[in-house]
């Protein structure tokens, strides 16, 4: 039997790199396997199609299933997973001292859309009562001015977010136009050390744990898409796809633990996965669908609450058929 020709599109995660150095093979297909920033990989998949297997944000995803069928069919292999506290920029001059000052104020936001923000928008009105619309939202390109939504929001009338692109986020941060900034790319200024402007946890390692044990979410960013001409045409690439990506993750994961000679070039970095281990467990980057069932459903909540999703969406519907969770390698 002839493999299937595909190319898949991701950025480059170690976790990926036995499916791209050949140690992993996809079953049934021969694979061109080329990585790219996240925000490349996105507009060329959204817009363009270009990939047969691309890299997805999961919440524009989870918009464009609320309204319909899917450019692309999600996997449950979530490539990029990140608590989010350490991606809030402040300015020191606003009185902000914490979340519960940002009601009412001013911040500025890649794309209102992106999986970082809604997560970050969740927890304010999860923990601190801030619902989306008691923040002034500003859009606008991080660090070259204009940035384009994947799909159509859902936002009521009136709602205060508007749109810039004559100028960046971080230089509206920089000249006090911004009382902050969220974003999953660090902002120039910030970099630059700005003296007025700092992150909101400057601690963030402590409050994502704190995050963590309180509510068991460790936050989804990106998964795993197949084009649907693609999937339509050969439904049990779903699985082989699964199946490899797993495989490969988990070759991965054995580099932390290898303790003759450090595979990973950070002098503590046994410890610090034996300390993640700890406070996470074992399987803290987990793939499937059942071992982050809660996780996927509070983004659905939240897609819903914040004028993404058009309907909340369930768990079920989220991926290609069949349980991928119960895939075995």
């Amino acid at each position: 039997m002839s493999l299937l020709p595909i190319t898949i599109a991701t950025w480059d995660y170690d976790r990926v790199r036995p499916l791209i150095d050949g140690r992993v093979r996809v079953e049934g297909c021969d694979v061109n396997y080329i990585t790219m920033p996240v925000e490349e990989c996105f507009e060329r998949a959204y817009f363009h199609g270009e990939f047969e297997v691309a890299e997805i944000g999961f919440s524009p995803f989870l918009i464009a299933l609320s309204r319909g069928p899917t450019p692309y069919v999600a996997i449950p292999a979530f490539l990029s997973r990140m608590f989010r506290h350490s991606a809030t920029y402040i300015r020191t001059d606003r009185g902000i001292n914490g979340p519960a000052d940002l009601r009412g104020k001013r911040i500025g936001v890649p794309e209102y859309q992106m999986s970082a923000v809604m997560w970050f928008r969740g927890y304010l009105q999860d923990e601190f009562g801030i619902a989306a619309k008691d923040i002034n939202w500003v859009q606008a390109g991080l660090e070259n001015p204009g940035r384009r939504d994947k799909f159509p929001l859902n936002l009521p009338p009136g709602f205060p977010l508007v749109s810039r692109n004559d100028t960046t986020l971080s230089k509206m941060l920089a000249d006090g136009e911004l009382d902050g900034v969220m974003s999953a790319r660090t902002p120039s200024c910030f970099g630059k050390k700005h003296p007025q402007i700092r992150r909101l946890f400057p601690d963030y390692r402590s409050a994502e744990r704190d995050y963590f044990k309180k509510t068991g979410i460790f936050p989804i960013m990106h998964a795993l898409g197949i084009r649907r001409d693609i999937y339509d045409k050969h439904k049990w690439l779903a699985a082989s796809l699964f199946k490899a990506f797993l495989q490969a993750k988990r070759i991965a994961d054995a580099e932390f633990v290898e303790t003759t000679a450090l595979k990973i070039g950070l002098p503590w970095v046994t410890a610090e996965y034996e300390s993640t281990v700890e406070a996470m467990g074992p399987d803290f980057w987990s793939y499937g669908i059942e071992p982050n069932r809660n996780t996927l459903a509070t983004m659905a909540r939240y897609s819903y609450e914040q004028g993404l999703a058009v309907r909340q969406l369930s768990v079920e519907e989220m991926f290609a058929d069949g349980n991928l969770s119960e895939t075995r390698v």
